[in-house]
């Protein structure tokens, strides 16, 4: 094919032209391979290298974000379950405490009702003392006042009254 082009050239085209550009034309592609080519090349290379590098950083930053996402769902999901067993605990021990609260005021009311009952036998037996005492002092008074003297139907009368307001005068001063 070149064969035919020169015959074809040669024709039209000098020997030495035709030389001179095919001279030309491969020191101007080898000047463009040296000074464009090569920088062209290295700058494509350079661009897929940072394209390739940002998407491999785009994956692994999602890849960690992903991790993120699920650690702190775990980590939400488990301080669920922290509150309610936290919660749960607070209740058991309220309970605890209740029935501890109510069981200390059942015993010390029990307490309260035995000492209270002791007390009131108490009183009564020291009443029913107090009474026997002053019945008998106040029958020996009686007893003394009417055999030291006969008495009449006013006089006894009198007399009785008398004991009796002393009796409740005693009575109200104890």
């Amino acid at each position: 094919m070149l064969a035919n082009l020169l015959v074809l050239g040669a024709g039209k085209l000098a020997l030495g032209d035709m030389l001179f550009i095919l001279i030309s034309f491969v020191l101007l592609t080898a000047a463009v391979k040296k000074f464009a080519w090569g920088p062209v090349t290295k700058m494509m290379d350079a661009r897929s290298d940072k394209i390739s590098g940002d998407l491999d950083y785009a994956d692994q930053e999602r890849a960690r974000a992903d991790k993120l996402a699920k650690e702190r769902e775990e980590a939400l999901k488990n301080s669920r379950a922290e509150a309610i067993e936290i919660v749960n605990k607070a209740k058991d021990n309220g309970e605890d405490q209740k029935k501890s609260i109510m069981a200390d005021a059942h015993s010390e009311a029990e307490s309260v009702r035995q000492k209270a009952k002791s007390d009131a036998l108490r009183a009564k037996e020291e009443a029913m003392n107090d009474a026997q005492n002053d019945i008998a002092t106040l029958s020996m008074e009686v007893a003394s006042k009417v055999i030291s003297k006969e008495l009449n139907a006013n006089d006894q009368k009198s007399l009785i009254d008398s004991y009796i307001k002393e009796l409740t005068v005693n009575n109200e001063t104890k």
